[in-house]
């Protein structure tokens, strides 16, 4: 709970809003200590979370109309989206299961998961008041909203296709570097010609590092600007 506490960058004055926030109706069935299930909470996170990212897209996008703005909304807050940042706070292994639950596997399912983050969220609001809950909701969104609106390229298989054209040349992707703290480690990727080091890269994953070297490597031989 304290490990949980400081990854959320918050503490609570009421720590039984957070407990309750962890307990799976899965547990709270078989346990008649426990706090009532999570349920509520999620019901109440899910509507904070709608107004925290309804408000920001309507005012970062003033000449879209309603069905592109609830696109963009349902995109951001999907439960791929949810899981995901219930996994960067680590929120599973806090989680309170019932012994079936747990058996199965419940630490991993992305719905309960993306539950949990909402769930988690209505506490912060009603602990902390909106603002809290809004610093806490804004850190993902924006950092989910670079991803899913950036162009992508394909770098890599750009250089493929490049260095392919000479047979006997080969390149390697290798990992050199990794740093930070399990929700926001940084790779560092260095593309390699034959043994030259030729592009570096990094990124919050490996695969998103990679493309950075590739593309780095694509801008020395003056491929790409």
């Amino acid at each position: 709970m304290e490990g949980l506490q400081k990854r959320l960058n918050y503490r609570f004055k009421n720590i039984n809003l957070l407990k309750n926030a962890l307990t799976h109706s899965s547990y709270a069935n078989e346990s008649r200590f426990a706090f009532p299930s999570n349920e509520r909470l999620e019901f109440l996170g899910d509507s904070v979370l709608s107004i925290i990212v309804s408000e920001y897209i309507y005012e970062k996008y003033p000449d879209l109309p309603e069905g592109e703005l609830t696109k963009k909304r349902a995109a951001l807050v999907c439960e791929r989206s949810l899981c995901g940042f219930s996994r960067e706070l680590n929120i599973g292994e806090c989680l309170l299961l019932g012994k079936g639950e747990e058996h199965n596997g419940g630490r991993e399912r992305d719905s309960i998961l993306a539950d949990a983050f909402e769930a988690v969220l209505a506490a912060m609001y009603l602990d902390g008041g909106m603002e809290v809950a809004k610093a806490h909701v804004m850190r993902f969104i924006l950092k989910e909203e670079e991803i899913k609106e950036e162009v992508f390229k394909d770098y890599k298989t750009l250089l493929q296709e490049i260095i392919q054209r000479n047979p006997e040349e080969s390149v390697n992707y290798i990992l050199t570097d990794e740093k930070g703290p399990d929700h926001d480690k940084e790779f560092t990727v260095e593309v390699r010609l034959n043994s030259n080091i030729i592009g570096v890269g990094k990124g919050k994953n490996k695969k998103k590092a990679e493309q950075m070297a590739a593309k780095a490597a694509l801008e020395l031989m003056g491929e790409i600007l």
